[in-house]
């Protein structure tokens, strides 16, 4: 595959990161005028602390509540390799590949606007660890989410100065030994680039571009897996008529309305008629759940398109101004908000899902018990629910909002946090576990279809079914249904 190269330029979107993680090839590059930027801020920080004596936060201080401890210049190199050292506290499972690479890019990103005082050849050692596909190892817990991420950050950042592990050609390996490999030295670090290197919300951030992406994804898949069950429940088309959703236009349930009218286009189930007069909610409503969903997706899209193209350091420099501030940008509270907010809504395709899945099974409208021509020496799909269930309930006790928590640190320095750290990595675990609960659905509705014939679904459903079935058979008889589910799942990860 041919390499091209990835410029860290002043904005950047979701697309942009999205399409970074798919080219495993692309190398990444500071623009001219970020290097200018970062230039410019620490030539005027360098300056600044030659002819400036009294204390300055981070920079010739301690961190926290240490903050009126006065360090004097001779030791602020030893002061930021201390800060890395110490705040790698990081325990829990390790963070996917992934989002490390995220996490590294939008470091970079965040330190190019040149706010941050750091050099220009600590910034490029990011970059290198891009480029050679060295993945720092980072722990899920220990972020309160302000000061932003703290201990991640400091594991991300511990191979700089050659400590920590990291993954490397699909092994972890020791930081000091894949930088030898690579013929690069440990980096000396200046004042204040701990600081900037730990300080910032790039952990929550990748998080979030991450379930993002699912989550668009998902959106999706919900559609086309609930247009498949609405088929195979023999449902009615009018909750989906353009006319009705007109008269209370929220732009996501527009958005469903207009997919489903696509999805069942030449459909001859669709059109036949019908003996019920109306369905259940979980198939009358799916443009109101789903397009909920989708508005929701969309607030918090725009919540974190604002963060990745942000300056969350502390403290950060001003040039042109001649002011070094110190503030609060590191505080997750938009993200954390954002991410409770995700995770909400995308539960909620899971839990109107399982509802589908309960119908399909439940012997009503000619489907036959269970979805098995034999049920009682078969069981057919029963337990495929009570999978689906159990995961509906794990995400809905995981939906209690993280951000209305905040316990004080730093002795009462740090006394409000955002919890956005903990919000972000069960935001992913539900948006995966409803990834599993649509991946049953679609094994039902799939096999409920098959009950229709010979009327033939539309050409889209029907194209997709028939791929689905290349790797997942009709089942005529009991089977080893784990393996089946997961085949599903694999599925539609690639919808």
């Amino acid at each position: 595959m041919a390499t091209h190269t990835i410029k860290i330029t002043s904005k950047l979107t979701i697309q942009q990161l999205h399409d970074f993680l798919k080219d495993t090839s692309a190398k990444v590059e500071l623009s001219q005028e970020a290097e200018q930027a970062i230039l410019k801020g620490r030539t005027y920080l360098e300056e600044k602390l030659k002819k400036h004596n009294a204390p300055i936060y981070g920079i010739n201080t301690g961190f926290g509540s240490l903050c009126n401890v006065i360090i004097p210049n001779t030791e602020l190199e030893k002061l930021q390799e201390n800060l890395i050292k110490s705040h790698a506290c990081g325990f829990g499972n390790t963070v996917n590949k992934d989002i490390v690479k995220l996490m590294l890019f939008l470091k970079v990103q965040s330190l190019s606007y040149g706010k941050s005082g750091i050099q220009l050849s600590t910034v490029q050692r990011l970059i290198d660890l891009i480029n050679h596909h060295v993945f720092p190892v980072v722990y899920e817990q220990g972020s309160l989410g302000a000061s932003g991420d703290l201990a991640p950050l400091a594991h991300l950042c511990l191979p700089l100065i050659g400590i920590g592990k990291v993954e490397y050609k699909g092994e972890i390996k020791e930081a000091s030994t894949v930088l030898k490999e690579l013929n690069l030295q440990p980096i000396t670090l200046s004042s204040k680039e701990g600081l900037a290197l730990l300080n910032g919300t790039q952990f929550m951030s990748a998080y979030g571009i991450y379930c993002l992406i699912k989550a668009n994804s998902l959106n999706k898949s919900a559609d086309v897996i609930g247009a498949i069950s609405l088929e195979a429940f023999d449902g009615r088309p009018d909750p989906f008529k353009s006319s009705l959703h007109k008269i209370r236009p929220h732009k996501g349930q527009l958005q469903t309305a207009e997919a489903f009218q696509h999805l069942l286009k030449g459909s001859e189930i669709i059109t036949k008629e019908k003996k019920q007069v109306q369905d259940p909610y979980s198939f009358r409503c799916i443009p109101q759940v789903h397009g909920a969903t989708k508005d929701t997706t969309a607030y918090v899209l725009s919540a974190f398109e604002t963060e990745i193209n942000s300056v969350t350091d502390n403290p950060t420099i001003f040039p042109e101004e001649d002011e070094i501030l110190s503030g609060g940008n590191f505080h997750g509270q938009p993200l954390a908000l954002a991410f409770d907010f995700l995770c909400i809504a995308i539960s909620e395709l899971a839990s109107i899902s399982e509802r589908r899945i309960y119908l399909l099974i439940s012997g009503q409208r000619d489907l036959p018990p269970f979805l098995t021509k034999e049920a009682g020496l078969n069981s057919g799909f029963m337990i495929t629910q009570y999978t689906a269930a159990s995961i509906v309930s794990q995400s809905k006790q995981l939906c209690t909002p993280a951000s209305v928590d905040s316990i004080v640190s730093s002795n009462g320095q740090e006394d409000h946090v955002s919890m956005g750290a903990n919000a972000a990595t069960k935001c992913l675990t539900v948006i995966q576990n409803s990834e599993k609960v649509l991946a049953i659905e679609l094994m039902n509705a799939t096999q409920a279809l098959e009950f229709r014939r010979p009327l033939k679904s539309s050409q889209e459903i029907e194209g997709l079914v028939s791929a689905f079935r290349k790797n997942i058979p009709f089942v005529k008889e009991d089977v080893y249904m784990h393996e089946l589910m997961e085949g599903a799942l694999a599925f539609i990860k690639t919808m």
